[in-house]
């Protein structure tokens, strides 16, 4: 049986790859930040062989501590799902992500957490996936961070998925040689709570049921690409 480890897995598409995953016999290791509060992974868990973990992808220590106690299991896939494009409420974030009116304490939260979080779990978690039978490390990235579309100018979100972009780019040469393939994907504009304008056209389901088959599909040669649901490559 192979096992999946997804951050962010309370809600959004983190809960539905959970969903997803475990219907087809997959052990399932969700992480969320509050778990006494994700009732519907809690629901889903309970009939299934999912564990829900305690984790704040931005508490580095608490990742270590997460690694520890996974030393030596198998993990076939690390899916770095957690994100954020901005503090809550969503629809401000517009204008503090604009040139010229810049909150750069917001610049540093998106960035620990889309940018050096997804890094961190990468090296806590390398050994587990290198022990497994399917060794991958897949990213939920954004077009919104290719410099080739440049299609929403929030300079914190866009940055820290460009930099997400670059540095698994750069793992992925690293791991290479290991047979550990490290790949990135974007959902589409899919109906989240990150959607706060309403302009999303995907459904989360049919997102990540594309998304899927092409995780499976992964092979060494594939690593290092940026795919989008559609299975087009995205340019850097």
């Amino acid at each position: 049986m192979p096992t999946i480890l997804i951050t962010g897995a309370n809600r959004g598409l983190g809960l539905e790859f959970a969903r997803q995953y475990s219907a087809d016999g997959w052990k399932v290791i969700a992480c969320c930040r509050t778990p006494a509060d994700a009732h519907e992974l809690n629901e889903l868990a309970a009939g299934a062989d999912i564990t829900v973990e305690q984790l704040d992808v931005n508490d580095f220590a608490a990742i270590d501590a997460l690694g520890e106690k996974y030393k030596g299991v198998p993990i076939d896939v690390l899916l770095n799902n957690a994100g954020i494009i901005g503090p809550i409420p969503i629809a401000e974030n517009a204008m503090r992500q604009h040139f010229s009116k810049m909150d750069y304490e917001v610049w540093e939260q998106v960035l620990r957490t889309n940018t050096f979080a997804p890094v961190k779990m990468a090296e806590v978690f390398l050994e587990n996936v290198a022990a497994s039978e399917q060794k991958k490390i897949v990213t939920i990235s954004s077009t919104v961070g290719s410099i080739a579309e440049m299609s929403v100018p929030a300079l914190a979100y866009a940055s820290s998925k460009t930099a997400l972009n670059r540095v698994m780019t750069i793992i992925a040469g690293q791991l290479k040689e290991r047979g550990i393939i490290v790949a990135m994907y974007c959902p589409g504009y899919v109906k989240t709570r990150m959607d706060a304008f309403g302009y999303a056209t995907v459904e989360v389901p049919e997102s990540i049921a594309a998304l899927r088959p092409m995780i499976a599909d992964l092979t060494i040669e594939k690593t290092g690409s940026f795919t989008g649901h559609d299975g087009r490559t995205i340019g850097w």
